[in-house]
């Protein structure tokens, strides 16, 4: 009994602190644009059943409850809690956040495309609209040199103002994915996620149509991280893994004095 208490113990520690490292990741992305939280999800272990309920006891009777004892805890999975982050307003004509679901879509330097909700986008030398680390926005917006007056609309509509213009000319449309199980994408860091099997294929087309959300321009959608929340989450797991420490010093001692007594 003793040597199972350990391991029980030692599955609970391992469990929070896999859940503080999970904590600590969403407040050190607190401000980071678009950043979505992460949650982690347990579920028990098998459990090592010496009666099943319904057993025979004696005679005609039956265990009503029967006897199963628990063999401790694992992690079934970190998952993202897709919800709105607030929308500040920066007035930086290239700054983009998505009101509602979907993703903007980024071309990787192999050529693949991955999916991010940050849209702190710049200009490169060539004019084109990329992140931060340089990767294109997809499909690719090409803003002419001397445009002025650059503006998104809530559809995508990318539009400047051309030298020798009167009216300003529309250079493109962003276009934004939305999967049928988001969660299911796959982080690999620089705010960018990849599709997967579990995501489904992305649904691709115009903001503010088929559940896409439309595009604020001159706006960054922040992380949706509370740090209250993760600070009463944080001193929840700590308490909790110094119980499951305390459990395997308690069954130390008990292992002790039993070897003592024989």
């Amino acid at each position: 009994m003793t040597t199972g208490a350990l391991q029980v113990a030692r599955t609970g520690l391992e469990a929070q602190n896999t859940r503080m490292q999970v904590i600590a990741n969403n407040l050190a992305n607190v401000n980071t644009v678009g950043f979505k939280r992460d949650r982690a999800s347990f579920e028990t272990l098998a459990y090592h059943a010496i009666t099943n309920p319904g057993a025979p006891a004696s005679g005609d009777n039956l265990y009503a409850i029967g006897k199963n004892l628990g063999t401790g805890v694992q992690l079934t999975g970190i998952g993202r809690v897709d919800t709105q982050g607030s929308i500040t307003t920066t007035n930086n004509a290239l700054d983009m956040a998505i009101e509602g679901g979907g993703y903007f879509q980024v071309e990787r330097p192999d050529g693949s495309t991955a999916y991010t909700r940050a849209g702190d986008f710049a200009l490169s030398a060539e004019g084109t609209i990329v992140t931060p680390d340089g990767m294109p926005l997809q499909p690719q917006i090409q803003i002419p040199e001397g445009a002025t007056g650059i503006s998104v609309g809530a559809d995508g509509t990318v539009s400047a103002q051309i030298a020798g213009q009167t009216e300003a000319t529309n250079l493109g449309q962003i276009e934004i994915a939305r999967f049928v199980n988001p969660s299911g994408l796959q982080s690999i860091g620089n705010n960018l996620l990849l599709e997967t099997g579990a995501s489904g294929a992305p649904q691709i087309g115009a903001p503010g149509q088929e559940g896409r959300g439309s595009i604020r321009a001159g706006s960054l959608e922040s992380s949706n991280v509370n740090v209250v929340e993760e600070l009463v989450n944080m001193i929840e797991t700590q308490r909790a893994y110094e119980v499951n420490s305390r459990m395997i010093q308690a069954t130390d001692e008990m292992l002790q004095n039993a070897t003592q007594q024989l």
